[in-house]
This record gives C-alpha cells, structure tokens and sequence, in this order.
C-alpha cells in the first residue's frame, strides 16, 4: 500500500473537525474566528490577515455571528472610525461546547489505535503542530496567504 500523502491527512482531519462542529451548529470558518476572539477584540483587518482571507470573507462570517449573539461589534477604542469584533458570553460557551466536540471527536479517532501509548502520541502530534505552526508564523511574512494558527 501507498503511503498517504500528508497533506491529504490533514484534509481528512479536517473534515473530522467539521463533522464534530455541526452538533455546535457552527462552520470552520466561524469557529476559527470565534478561536481568534479568544485573544481579544479584533478588526475584520486583523482577522482576515490571521486566518489569510480577505475582509469580505470574514465580513459575511461575522455577520452571521453577530446575528446569533455570539459576536458584539464595537467602536475600537483607539479610533472611533474602526468597528471590533468582541466575543460575547453566548460565543465563549459556544465556543467551549465546540472546543469539547471537537476534542472528543479527534480523541475517539485516536483512540481506534491499537495501543493508548499510540493514541497519546497522535494527539500529542497535534499539539506538536500547534506549537510548529506558532513558530512558523512568527517568523513568517504576516502577509503570506498560509492557514492561521488554530485556537
């Protein structure tokens, strides 16, 4: 048999992490934001740089957020001009409900390996492309049209 390319790993996860979302009721795109949010408030600019979209795409997400409660748009304090995005109570524990169905999800996948010590290592691998993908991008072009850290 092939090996499987690592790419196509990572599409397969991917999909795995879509599927936990719908018990959420959220899409990738509007939990990754809500992950970013986590940080602090943000302009629809500093979103779409972080998750390498451009600011319409992260406009119609937001919207969609906002009309569920789960983001508030707010005068930015340095500049009354420029609209933040701030996360509300509502989208924290939306947030942890999905954090948790995505974690249980990619848990009982690893879990279908055949050892505990395999399963620990495959989540482990995750985290370990966590803290890659954090190097990465701060030693990066910020402008460079790659994927943004997952929160």
């Amino acid at each position: 048999m092939a090996p499987v390319a690592i790419g196509r790993t990572a599409a397969w996860l991917a999909k795995q992490v879509e599927i936990a979302l719908v018990s959420a009721d959220l899409s990738l795109p509007q939990y990754r934001i809500l992950g970013l949010l986590t940080e602090g408030s943000a302009v629809s600019s500093a979103l779409a740089e972080k998750l390498a979209v451009r600011p319409p795409s992260i406009t119609a997400v937001v919207d969609g957020l906002v009309g569920r409660g789960l983001v508030e748009r707010k005068h930015a304090e340095d500049d009354r001009r420029r609209v933040a995005h701030v996360l509300t109570a509502k989208g924290e524990k939306l947030l942890a409900t999905a954090n948790e169905a995505v974690d249980c999800r990619l848990a009982g996948i690893a879990g279908s390996l055949e050892t505990e010590e395999l399963t620990a290592r495959a989540l482990g691998g995750l985290e370990l492309w966590r803290h890659a993908m954090a190097a990465y991008h701060t030693t990066h072009d910020t402008t460079e049209k790659t994927t943004a850290v997952p929160r």
